[in-house]
């Protein structure tokens, strides 16, 4: 039986085995990160369907979930939650916000430059976790002054490993405190948007109702709002740096700004991240591909496998703006990307405020050294410390 996690030389390329198991087993059991048995799901076509299953649920059944994250719940409390945040977050929404994440992405690509003229700085600190903290923050309407703050709380909650916590009582400590800090925060910009609602996302979602769905009460926003966070800072900043060091590899991140097709191009890099879905976990007997899946069985749809499936991308390893079809690099199905749009924004600034300003940028240390994490549902580097090719 296969065990997880599946060897990787190339850390920005899918492991071997995921093309072996397409082939020959695309829906196979497995020994996850954590000891326990699974089913493994590589091909594209699975992927999708496992994904639109309603029968594949975020949470074992009969386990309980707190009522306010419903982000993380299935049926109707999640499909309430989604139809009233859609009235708020809409494409609209992200298109007005373009103009100040672009100045913020030329911002911190500036301070980027700065640094690496001088010998190695790091892209994740100094590009990556700004630009993606900053832009929610201005999506959530949190002051400018308030932002660094916004930021330490954050990295301090996304550095908790809760796999690592939960055996071990002082980092499990720490864990609640980072969270907890994180989200008492929240809880007052929930409560200063209650008192004077703004017209940023929160001021809308508190002003956010109808007939059928009521409103959100305060503890569903603060849940909603830790999960954007969380969500929206692991996909940009790990996906960032993943795609500049394709970029690099590839030679093209000098001329991305000229690109004719430069959404395509982005969209091509987020087929290739290796962000994942949370684990499924069926809720009663079914088949996955003439596969009998039992009740309480854990499902790992892996996105990195479908997104790179030759059935339904040819040359997948291959960067090909205007690709056919929609990938699954934001998911699909009732649990598909809230931030897509947003997520999609702030690589497009970053890669290409980075191409005009520093487009001799390269690796400052072989791509070996660099250090990488790799979770159950993010990837990408710790660090990318690059340096500046001199300037003619």
């Amino acid at each position: 039986m296969t065990t997880l996690p599946l060897d990787r030389p190339d850390p920005t390329a899918p492991p071997a085995d995921y093309r072996r198991l397409r082939e020959h087993e695309p829906v196979a059991r497995v020994v996850g990160h954590d000891g326990a048995p699974a089913w493994l799901v590589t091909s594209h076509d699975l992927v999708a369907t496992g994904l639109a299953d309603p029968r594949l649920g975020l949470t074992p059944p009969g386990v309980a979930v707190d009522e306010r994250a419903s982000l993380f719940r299935d049926g109707p409390a999640h499909t309430r939650l989604r139809r009233l945040v859609a009235r708020a977050f809409t494409p609209r929404r992200v298109a007005e916000l373009a103009p100040r994440v672009e100045a913020l992405a030329e911002e911190h690509v500036a301070a980027l430059v700065a640094a690496a003229d001088h010998g190695p700085a790091d892209l994740v600190d100094l590009v990556g976790a700004p630009l993606a903290v900053g832009s929610l923050g201005l999506l959530l309407g949190v002051p400018l002054a308030d932002h660094p703050h916004f930021r330490g709380l954050v990295d301090d909650a996304l550095r908790a490993d809760p796999m690592a916590a939960a055996e071990d009582p002082a980092l499990l400590a720490e864990a609640e405190r980072a969270w907890g800090a994180l989200m008492a925060f929240t809880a007052e910009l929930v409560a200063a948007a209650r008192e004077t609602p703004g017209d940023d996302l929160l001021g809308t979602l508190v002003a956010v109702r109808d007939a059928d769905d009521g409103r959100l009460d305060d503890g569903e926003l603060v849940a909603l709002v830790t999960a954007l966070l969380a969500a929206g800072v692991i996909t940009v900043r790990g996906g960032l740096a993943v795609a500049v060091v394709r970029l690099l590899a590839d030679d093209l991140l000098a001329g991305l700004a000229d690109h004719p097709d430069v959404p395509g191009l982005v969209d091509e890099l987020v087929r290739r991240t290796g962000v994942e879905v949370f684990p499924r976990w069926a809720q009663e007997n079914l088949e996955l591909g003439g596969v009998a899946i039992a009740a309480g069985d854990r499902v790992l749809l892996r996105l990195e496998a479908a997104n790179h499936d030759p059935a339904r991308f040819a040359e997948p390893e291959a960067l090909r703006p205007g690709r056919a079809g929609p990938h699954l690099g934001f998911g699909r199905g009732p649990h598909h990307c809230l931030g897509a749009a947003l997520a999609r924004l702030e690589l497009t600034a970053a890669l290409t405020a980075l191409s005009r300003r520093a487009p001799g940028l390269r690796l400052a240390v072989p791509l070996a050294e660099v250090p990488w994490h790799r979770g159950e549902v993010d990837s990408g580097p710790l660090a990318l410390p690059v340096v500046c090719a001199p300037r003619s």
